[in-house]
């Protein structure tokens, strides 16, 4: 399931479209989820107990951590999971933190 500030819940298409812009994508499920269901193309995966110390780390820590730029507050982006509680929850954690 999807989550973007302006659009707390996105369909399979509406994710489609969004990722021919300049979206980041962000799967916040568990490695082993990954492992196991298989990683979404053009997404990054920070599991959801990352994510707050990983949406503040020092840009150059981000980019070696998570092999891409760091967003900045007001880019887009998009998180994922199985299910949408925990988009939601990154969502939330995100826009705590500044994210628009």
């Amino acid at each position: 399931s999807l989550c973007a500030g302006g659009a707390p819940s996105l369909s399979y298409q509406e994710l489609k479209d969004l990722k021919k812009t300049d979206v980041l994508h962000v799967d916040v499920r568990e490695r082993w989820e990954i492992d196991r269901f298989g990683k979404i193309p053009a997404s990054i995966n920070i599991p959801l107990g990352e994510l707050v110390e990983a949406l503040q780390m020092d840009p150059t820590e981000f980019k070696e951590q998570y092999n891409e730029k760091m967003p900045s507050k007001s880019d887009p982006v998009v998180f994922s999971c199985l299910a949408g509680t925990r988009s939601k929850q990154a969502l939330a954690f995100a826009m705590s933190l500044g994210f628009s």
